[in-house]
């Protein structure tokens, strides 16, 4: 069992080694697990893609609800559920996998993760035993789907300004609501509707569960949208919508705080929510540059194709390995929390709030990921690309909307870094103490000690040993010079969070591939070597652009001086030929005919 005395806090790999054999890599599922994932990919491949035309029409709208009852009597709907109430009960990192296989299920993923994720887990969490009696094995099995409504017109990633109302009937006994909310995924053939409202002149939102039955429901007609368009997308219009007083979802005024730690589980889920779709897109990628001739030969021979889907493979890699580092992480707090006495929900909401750091590198990494790997792919194809007969183009419309839900990658990237600064402040991590030691470290002597570099990775090690002091060195630095106003300089606080992004996603390559070596040996593991150091390569050099461009924002004179010759020195690596490393892996690929890692 992990101890909480052990296990690394959030946020803390900023300023904490991690030992390799302590993460977490997709190469250690268990056969269970695996056979798990395998039932969701029978089912993309017998339910989804061969209807994956009319899904997208919408003009059946009776087969999206008959797909998604088959997937609940598969159990991929219970996967977090505990048994007791119809699920599975299975680990969390077990709910990341699955969510990483269904994500190559288009716009079914979309419906997917509104179900299992913001749809049910506000039951599970913050029901009573009563409400999770009543509805969890519903949702579960999916005789009931459910959808979340929380943004309004004019509340989007506000989304504590929202004016939905809730008022107490004469008699007590049922709350009338009204409002309107836009964007509820699932809400065409939603049973539950997990609604957040005010009551009075209440500060903050109070959450209901609400059944279509009650009554009072309206909707508009399904949105026309860009991509994922065999996802139902609605308008919810509630008119004195009478929810009885025990359908209250945790306490008054709590709703707020449930959307805020739901949102978390999203996005890590959503982390691991893209990598079906990069593997397949990939995988797709690479057939095709096989079959593909110009100038009498396959477009795979050509470097500029091999860099394309090199790439495409670095970047998929890199984003599995940060996700199911930090799902293990988020489940090994949930372990030692439960361990320790807490309840089983609160253990699960402490752990994820712990990690909302690393949920939200998971979320702007893997939607960035899939959105450079979809574009790489219609590259790929070529003029194909463009054609709605072939695969990239729906990939590339679906894609994007993953950038924007689960909060913005802009409002993550600012989360991210500001959650850090504030558990500073009260001292939950020790951020200043080695930032001061960083600022001491600019106008002292160098050191000129040498490191031994004989062991796989040690060099790299040392990399991203001065690559967190450019964080430390930076934020602390803007902490300091910019106090109370740094939340209001946003363009700063996207920086750090660049640098937070690539230091994190960086090591995590490298320690999934350490791992491995040790498990497999390191010729088995040559690609994956070449990988996470081609990574950490172009990590160094966003690092450097990043930071560079926050410290001429809030420095001058002889003071950015000091920095930029800090920073030139902490982002110092040995030129490495990543264009060889890149066609190796290339290679690699083109003979395995898919996405082999």
């Amino acid at each position: 069992m992990t101890t909480i005395s052990k296990s690394i806090q959030g946020g803390e790999f900023l300023i904490r080694e991690t030992d390799a054999q302590d993460v977490f890599i997709p190469e250690q599922f268990t056969e269970e697990q695996k056979m798990m994932a395998q039932a969701c990919q029978d089912f993309i491949d017998t339910e989804i893609t061969p209807n994956i035309e009319e899904i997208d029409s919408m003009k059946n709208p009776d087969l999206v609800p008959s797909i998604f009852k088959k997937a609940g009597e598969l159990g991929l709907l219970g996967v977090a559920v505990p048994e007791e109430y119809g699920g599975l009960g299975m680990s969390f990192n077990t709910s990341m996998l699955i969510a990483d296989i269904i994500g190559a299920a288009g716009s079914f993923s979309t419906t997917y993760g509104a179900h299992t994720g913001i749809g049910t887990l506000p039951i599970l969490y913050y029901g009573t035993e009563e409400q999770k009696q009543k509805y969890l094995p519903k949702l579960a099995t999916g005789e009931w789907a459910a959808c979340y409504c929380l943004t309004e017109p004019d509340a989007g990633s506000d989304a504590n300004s929202g004016k939905t109302k809730a008022t107490l009937s004469a008699d007590g006994k049922h709350y009338l609501i009204n409002g309107q909310k836009m964007w509820i995924s699932n809400a065409g053939f939603a049973d539950l509707f997990i609604v957040f409202a005010k009551i009075e002149d209440d500060k903050n939102l109070t959450a209901f569960i609400v059944e279509k039955t009650f009554g009072g429901i309206t909707m508009n007609e399904e949105e026309r949208k860009m991509g994922i368009k065999g996802s139902s997308t609605r308008q919810v219009f509630f008119n004195d919508c009478p929810v009885p007083v025990e359908n209250m979802l945790s306490e008054r005024q709590n709703g707020f705080k449930i959307a805020v730690n739901i949102l978390n589980i999203g996005r890590v889920k959503l982390g691991a929510g893209v990598l079906g779709g990069v593997r397949t897109v990939t995988s797709h990628a690479i057939k095709y540059s096989t079959e593909r001739k110009q100038f009498g030969t396959s477009i795979n021979s050509f470097g500029a194709v091999k860099r394309m889907l090199a790439e495409m493979a670095i970047r998929s890699y890199v984003s599995e390995s940060l996700c199911y580092r930090a799902g293990q992480d988020i489940e090994d707090r949930m372990d030692a929390l439960a361990a320790e006495g807490m309840s089983d929900a609160d253990a699960k909401l402490k752990a994820l709030e712990q990690f909302a750091i690393e949920a939200a590198i998971a979320k702007v990494h893997g939607s960035e990921v899939l959105d450079y790997v979809v574009d790489q792919g219609v590259q790929v194809y070529g003029g194909m690309g463009y054609s709605a007969e072939a695969p990239m183009e729906r990939a590339y419309r679906d894609a994007r909307i993953a950038r924007i839900y689960e909060g913005t990658n802009e409002i993550n990237r600012m989360l991210m870094v500001g959650m850090l600064l504030k558990r500073a402040m009260k001292g939950e991590i020790n951020l200043f103490e080695p930032a001061m030691a960083v600022a001491n470290e600019l106008t002292a002597v160098p050191s000129f000690d040498t490191v031994d570099t004989s062991e796989l990775f040690a060099a790299e090690k040392e990399v991203l040993k001065k690559l967190k002091k450019v964080f430390l060195m930076v934020g602390g630095k803007a902490a300091m010079a910019l106090q109370d106003r740094i939340e209001d300089e946003q363009e700063v606080m996207m920086n750090l969070a660049d640098v937070m992004i690539e230091i994190y996603a960086a090591e995590s390559a490298i320690l999934r591939t350490e791992k491995l070596v040790s498990i497999k040996g390191e010729e088995a593991c040559k690609h994956q070597i070449a990988m996470s150091q081609v990574y950490l390569s172009e990590a160094v050099d966003k690092i450097n652009a990043a930071a560079k461009e926050a410290i001429a924002s809030f420095t001058k004179g002889d003071e950015q001086k000091v920095m930029l010759m800090g920073l030139k020195r902490f982002t110092k690596m040995d030129l490495i030929n990543t264009k060889e490393l890149r066609r190796q892996i290339a290679d690699f690929m083109i003979e395995q005919g898919k996405y082999p890692f």
